[in-house]
């Protein structure tokens, strides 16, 4: 199984923590949405291949995600 963890920065983006929240879809059982208040950061942890909420935050915050990592989930 893949694990996918996708972070953006969001101080220099169109978008700030509280707006994304209100924004934000509905997940796949098992994947969630993450936030670093302090360090204005906000990503995905996702077990899914779902690329729909991915596309709708991209959008919302305005630009990729600074860091886009796959890892394979060890038994």
């Amino acid at each position: 199984m893949t694990v996918r963890l996708l972070l953006w920065n969001l101080a220099d983006s169109m978008t700030t923590l509280d707006e994304l929240r209100a924004k934000l879809p509905e997940l796949a059982e098992g994947d969630h949405w993450i936030s670093d208040p302090i360090g204005e950061r906000f990503g995905l942890i996702s077990f899914s291949e779902d690329d729909g909420p991915v596309a709708h935050a991209r959008e919302l915050i305005g630009k990729d995600p600074e860091v886009g990592e796959e890892f394979e989930l060890e038994d």
